[in-house]
């Protein structure tokens, strides 16, 4: 009776996949038809055609849904010999056709409108390092030196202008100058303008702001992580009906706000507390906590139950057995992991921060706004270089840990 039970189940879940594959087909299908030729059907007939679908492969046992719950005679051949893996073959081809349909992949526009994204691409290989700017004082020296008046008048135009590169102050000069006047006087113009680096300080001022940011949201979801991953921990937590529910709990309160990506919680943040950088911490500290006691758990439940038992025959309390079996076991992958959580946290932030959560992203998301693309240049680069450091520090550290 055992076994017609567990064959009557095999077979419905077998039936189920087979239904969800085939509505999957005909869905696909019909978009394409709609989009493609403009076919109309109700939702009732796909309905109909994925039900007749899966019960007629189905019953001559050569389906999918045959194939992994409740094989046949004809399932167990080589997929290239099988009805169900030709399907599968054709299913993976037509989610690819789907899938660059509905992402309005375009090779044509990739390659030939290469020339839109020029003032990036001259912003990244020219960042603005230095800007230059012609002021009161620099028009008085041109003048000393004996510029001619009608020169120092265009430049006056421009006084008080902020040119984020040399090469842009250059363009600009070129422009309101003639030919000649501009090859004899570019040099002593060049020397007078008032340089600064008031867009890189600002840079580097919120890239720190954007480390400390990560920081803080890692070392704070250190400990709640900690003492969650505990009770998420299924060797941990007895089989009891308050230790299933607060396994349970945990485990699903996790995973809902670990599939909430942090740049959602930054807006939610941001509508909460403001906009700035502790919005941004919030949001990372919230995913970071999630993420790390998936993962702290993980590494508590693959923990040698040896110690653990022996340290429990000593008729130690549940504290006393995470203390000095459990613990001594997790430091150095814990560790390991929550490097690694600071690392993806310092990316983050910059994510964040177009949405609100301060730091080098928000000001990356004001230059862009402005087509301030040189000064955007300076902002990837400072970014890459950040990540880049942290990547190579991170890595030669979580090594270290690994060996321990």
């Amino acid at each position: 009776m055992k076994k017609d039970e567990i064959n009557i189940k095999s077979a419905l879940q077998g039936l189920v996949i087979d239904l969800l594959f085939w509505s999957y087909l005909w869905g696909c299908l019909y978009y394409l038809a709609h989009n493609w030729l403009g076919l109309i059907l109700n939702y009732k007939y796909l309905i109909m055609l994925a039900m007749f679908s899966s019960g007629l492969f189905y019953l001559t046992g050569d389906s999918i849904g045959r194939k992994y719950f409740f094989p046949s005679h004809l399932t167990s051949r080589k997929w290239f010999k099988t009805l169900w893996g030709w399907l599968i073959i054709f299913s993976l081809l037509i989610t690819f056709v789907v899938g660059w349909d509905i992402v309005e992949i375009n090779p044509y526009k990739f390659f030939t409108k290469f020339k839109n994204a020029g003032g990036i691409t001259s912003g990244i290989f020219d960042p603005s390092i230095i800007g230059y700017e012609l002021q009161t004082e620099s028009l008085e020296k041109l003048a000393e030196q004996n510029l001619p008046e009608e020169i120092i008048e265009e430049l006056k135009k421009i006084s008080g202008r902020k040119y984020t590169t040399r090469k842009v102050f250059s363009r600009e000069l070129e422009k309101r100058l003639d030919p000649a006047a501009y090859d004899k006087y570019k040099q002593p113009i060049l020397k007078s303008a008032i340089k600064n680096t008031e867009m890189l300080n600002k840079a580097l001022t919120t890239l720190a702001e954007t480390i400390f940011l990560a920081l803080l949201a890692t070392v704070l979801a250190i400990p709640l992580a900690f003492i969650l991953s505990f009770f998420a921990a299924r060797n941990l937590m007895p089989k009891t009906f308050l230790g299933n529910t607060i396994y349970v709990l945990i485990r699903t309160v996790a995973t809902i706000f670990r599939s909430i990506e942090a740049i959602v919680w930054a807006i939610i943040f941001s509508v909460w507390v403001g906009i700035g950088p502790f919005a941004g911490m919030l949001a990372l500290m919230i995913h970071s906590v999630a993420a790390l006691t998936k993962l702290y758990s993980e590494q508590i439940e693959n923990i040698d139950s040896g110690p653990v038992e022996a340290v429990r025959a000593t008729g130690a309390s549940t504290l006393q057995i995470w203390i000095f079996a459990v613990i001594p076991q997790i430091i150095s992958p814990y560790l390991a992991f929550t490097i690694y959580r600071w690392d993806i946290n310092v990316r983050m932030a910059t994510i964040v921060g177009f949405v609100g959560g301060g730091g080098i992203g928000l000001l990356l998301l004001q230059q862009q706004q402005l087509l301030r693309w040189h000064n955007v240049g300076l902002i990837i680069w400072l970014i890459a270089a950040v990540v880049w450091s942290m990547d190579m520090i991170s890595a030669k550290v979580r090594a270290k840990l690994s060996e321990m």
